[in-house]
């Protein structure tokens, strides 16, 4: 079936992942395993996660999200792993393109996917989000996350890196509320990421940087174009940088 030199481990972090679980395990059809580190989900995405007869879970306590990625790779069995998020989706197109390459001879190290973004279920064309990509599909060997980022994880590659032509699906926003919450969460995890890096609060630089923030999204990043959902967009970065700096100043206070 695969038609790959390759055995490929899936893998995917999961807190409350019900709605998706399902779904997204089916994008892995192609490995022969598939790792899921939960956070001690409190409904049934593990129950349906070991639906799945590929399925590995692991379940540990949740501190940041490069943490519990760095575990899923330390996990799998294979050099290569495809890592995907609850909210994001392997289309035919792309599923092809990824056997197709993991076929070749003169494969790269690591993957970026480019990303097609939804807002509750209707497709965002600017925003931001038309340079959106993030590395999905790499070798266990060659790459690792970056200690040191908190979320918005950065993965650190030690070879040669490609692009699929094909995008991944990303229903980042099944609402605006749940949105918001993630934005937030977000944002008191990057300030704690910036205590630990030992930066300072200031006032000015929080409403330099949220206002900035807001401009680039909206203006220069063109969100005005993707209308009532790109101005939600934009406000809820926006607020996410906020967080940023409040979650900073909690940190240094506690301190």
């Amino acid at each position: 079936m695969l038609g790959l030199k390759e055995k490929v481990s899936g893998a995917i972090i999961t807190f409350n992942e019900e709605k998706n679980i399902q779904e997204v395990l089916g994008c892995f059809d192609f490995c022969d395993e598939i790792i899921v580190v939960d956070s001690f989900s409190t409904d049934k995405t593990v129950e349906l996660a070991l639906q799945n007869p590929k399925v590995k879970v692991i379940q540990n306590k949740f501190e940041d999200f490069t943490k519990q990625r760095n575990l899923a790779i330390d996990a799998a069995n294979n050099d290569w792993i495809l890592f995907l998020d609850g909210d994001e989706r392997i289309t035919p197109e792309l599923r092809d393109e990824i056997i197709s390459e993991l076929g070749q001879s003169d494969k790269k190290d690591a993957y970026y996917f480019y990303r097609k973004f939804f807002f509750a279920g209707k497709p965002i064309h600017y925003s931001g989000t038309q340079t959106d990509k993030n590395f999905r599909l790499f070798r266990k060997s060659k790459c690792r996350y970056v200690g040191d980022k908190k979320v918005h994880e950065t993965l650190e590659v030690h070879g040669n890196v490609g692009v699929l032509k094909h995008k991944l699906l990303h229903y980042s926003v099944s609402s605006y509320d749940s949105y918001r919450k993630k934005m937030l969460h977000y944002g008191e995890l990057k300030g704690k990421e910036l205590y630990d890096k030992g930066k300072k609060f200031s006032r000015l630089t929080q409403i330099l940087k949220t206002a900035f923030k807001f401009l680039k999204t909206y203006i220069l990043r063109l969100g005005i174009l993707d209308g009532k959902e790109g101005f939600q967009l934009a406000f809820l970065q926006t607020l996410s940088v906020f967080e940023t700096y409040n979650s900073l100043k909690k940190a240094e206070k506690k301190q």
